[in-house]
């Protein structure tokens, strides 16, 4: 007996033990379930959808708590995008997206939504026409999440000048203005004007030469630069007025709950109207609507329509709500006027990553080409149009510097318009705030501004320019 003992001891050992690792073993497999258990099968949240429709693209935006993997393709007759999104469940927030397409959307006829499926959305979009689709996402940046983003660029871009011209809101009938010729062609010796070809050709070798000139030599000299001397060229003046943000990217904000794209879309509309009332003067926005257009595709559109000036118009914002007073801002070439200055323009550069560009399409190397095309002329010019422009404005308000300041905006890289920034009051300022939503200071701020634009012309013809309409 006493050897059978140890035996069933050790066996009864050996069997607790055993069944001690398999509860253990169940036990770990059973935690390790649970935590990779949600990683695997929670399906991405869309926590926001916004709609912002404009003739210059519509964008879709789909804001969400994690990035999302998506699949799209066209579909003609008739014309569809659709877009399948992966590991996304169907849900109240995105059913919204079909009640947000407005009947106006330039390229939206309608979308339908729906789960493809498990854990694929597939949305189709019923266009109004062909479109030339981008679909990109957006990391987390400021107050929002991460952003699924469709662009719906009509296939065939309008010219931003045929659209001007087509437009036509500016005064037709008024007396087209005298600008300043071309500088004339001079020769390289002398200095000269260089004579044209029949005047070359007037005293041939061998030719005789009068002993004495018919007439005094001051008489002939006066009458030959009257010859020489181009006529002054008829042309209208365009004027590019650049709304600062817009669309998902709104700017800064007030304590009251106003929107700087709101604010300065409203004060350049009135300034708009203001100056096409002038003879000679027509106006292009860079947005007309609540939509965000890219700084390099702001200055890509005044140069396209050959624009004589270029102001952007802007509502200022600190962190201390007592700073107060408007401001006018040009480039610069070598650093930054002031501290404040500096962090404005950082600030002002980074609407490019608020307000969602495609990283893939964005030229990354058109700022410093600007930069490096960027004249002292052009610069010069911009301090002339903003020395007038901020006098004007110091009648009807505060001024936050009373000089005009420089810093590297991007929007202000156009290397052949003088360009200007204009902060019109501080939005974060709870009385200027006030102002800035009244229609009686914006009419105020946009008289101001003309005021200032017809005393740079009036000192500073613009020059003719190749091509005219």
């Amino acid at each position: 007996m006493s050897r059978i003992t140890p035996l069933r001891s050790e066996s009864l050992t050996g069997g607790v033990h055993a069944k001690k690792r398999r509860t253990l073993l169940k036990a770990g497999g059973t935690l390790l379930l649970s935590v990779m258990a949600p990683h695997t099968a929670q399906a991405a949240k869309i926590l926001a959808v916004r709609v912002w429709p404009a003739e210059d693209y519509t964008r879709v935006t789909l804001e969400n708590d994690s990035e999302l993997k998506t699949n799209h393709f066209t579909v003609k007759n008739p014309e569809r995008l659709v877009v399948d999104i992966e590991g996304l469940e169907l849900n109240p927030t995105l059913k919204e997206l079909v009640a947000k397409i407005q009947s106006n959307d330039p390229y939206i006829r309608q979308v339908r939504v729906g789960q493809n499926k498990p854990n694929v959305v597939r949305l189709v979009f019923d266009l109004k026409e062909e479109v030339n689709p981008q679909v990109f996402t957006l990391q987390p940046i400021g107050n929002y999440k991460h952003r699924l983003v469709f662009d719906l660029y009509p296939a065939q871009p309008t010219d931003p000048l045929a659209a001007l011209i087509e437009k036509g809101e500016w005064q037709k009938e008024a007396t087209p203005l005298q600008v300043a010729p071309t500088t004339p062609n001079l020769n390289n010796n002398t200095g000269k004007p260089e004579l044209r070809g029949d005047e070359k050709q007037a005293n041939k070798p061998g030719d005789k030469i009068p002993d004495k000139p018919t007439e005094k030599p001051d008489t002939q000299l006066a009458e030959k630069s009257d010859k020489n001397r181009e006529k002054p060229v008829s042309r209208l003046i365009t004027i590019a007025i650049d709304p600062g943000h817009g669309g998902e990217d709104p700017g800064a904000l007030g304590r009251n709950g106003s929107r700087e794209k709101d604010v300065v879309l409203a004060i350049a509309k009135r300034l708009k109207a203001k100056i096409e009332q002038l003879p000679n003067m027509r106006v292009m926005l860079t947005r007309d609507g609540d939509y965000f257009v890219p700084l390099n595709v702001r200055v890509e559109k005044a140069r396209a329509v050959q624009a004589d000036l270029f102001m952007s118009v802007h509502a200022d914002a600190f962190v201390n709500p007592s700073a107060r007073g408007s401001s006018v801002f040009v480039l610069s070439e070598k650093g930054a006027s002031s501290t404040a200055a500096r962090w404005l323009a950082d600030k002002e550069n980074a609407a490019d990553l608020i307000g969602g560009v495609n990283i893939k399409t964005h030229d990354k190397q058109l700022a410093s080409v600007l930069l490096d095309l960027s004249t002292t002329a052009q610069i010069n010019d911009s301090l002339k149009l903003g020395k007038v422009v901020l006098n004007e404005i110091s009648g009807i308000n505060k001024l936050h510097k009373g000089a005009v300041e420089q810093a590297g905006f991007a929007v202000l890289k156009a290397p052949d318009i003088p360009s200007i920034l204009i902060e019109t009051a501080f939005i974060s300022n709870p009385e200027e705030e006030a102002r800035l939503t009244d229609s009686e200071y914006q009419d105020q701020m946009a008289d101001a501004i003309v005021k200032g634009v017809k005393k740079y012309f009036s000192k500073n013809p613009p020059l003719a320019k190749s091509r005219m309409a």
